[in-house]
């Protein structure tokens, strides 16, 4: 028999959020229900860490030139609810690129592309569940949500478990953006829990002369939850 699911209040966002137009058409419009995990879905094909390239935390590699904008480092830990690290997992992430434009067929505001810049990027995390990507910070972006809407700069972080069907998926912000009053995706989150959300300045593994530092962790559960979106949102926004 299935069990409904109840998304933690203090930590996520609630799937229908007025601020945020689109929600009204994307939401589940009947209560969730929890699947069992039967055994197709948790032996089916996985990702194995020899399928990640040497560069492929390298957002900035594999091109004649190097990306416009301010390169950084973003690192973290994947941890439990109990603060143990969580190792050899699949992380994704996807972006802007500095001047704010996705590399997607959609994204056709006014800013031009960087050829030397695709915007995506995966990593496997290490035994003590850390992950590192090199990228440049991205830009801010308009959004016709309402008047004057503009998305704050942010990454889109995917986290896979032992199958394909345990994903999570959420977004890391940076601190002392300006336009977080304005963003209903990131003002949905419980007030509490929107500090989860803002990844914190590391001088510590600054790079001198190529790169600033940024820490991420990502906490899959528990009172210190990272929230995550729902596999109903547009995950490009």
């Amino acid at each position: 028999m299935s069990t409904a699911f109840r998304p933690d209040p203090d930590t996520h966002p609630p799937l229908d959020s007025p601020g945020y137009k689109s929600t009204a058409l994307r939401h589940p419009r009947q209560p969730l229900v929890l699947l069992p995990h039967r055994l197709t879905e948790i032996t089916g094909p996985v990702f194995g860490e020899d399928l990640i390239g040497a560069a492929d935390n390298d957002l900035t590699a594999g091109h004649p030139g190097e990306p416009m904008g301010q390169r950084i480092v973003v690192h973290g830990r994947l941890l439990d609810g109990d603060g143990t690290p969580i190792p050899h997992s699949l992380v994704e992430i996807w972006q802007a690129n500095a001047g704010g434009r996705y590399r997607h067929d959609r994204d056709r505001w006014d800013c031009p592309l960087d050829p030397n810049f695709d915007g995506a990027g995966r990593a496997v995390t290490d035994g003590d569940g850390r992950y590192e990507f090199t990228t440049v910070k991205p830009g801010a972006y308009p959004w016709r949500n309402h008047h004057n809407a503009w998305r704050p700069a942010h990454i889109h972080f995917s986290v896979f478990g032992h199958a394909f069907t345990q994903r999570l998926v959420t977004q890391m912000y940076f601190p002392d953006d300006p336009m977080f009053f304005q963003d209903p995706i990131f003002n949905a989150v419980p007030e509490a829990a929107r500090p989860r959300l803002i990844s914190r300045f590391d001088y510590a593994r600054t790079q001198p002369e190529r790169a600033l530092a940024f820490e991420f962790d990502i906490v899959l559960r528990g009172r210190d939850a990272t929230p995550f979106e729902s596999d109903e949102d547009d995950h490009d926004d």
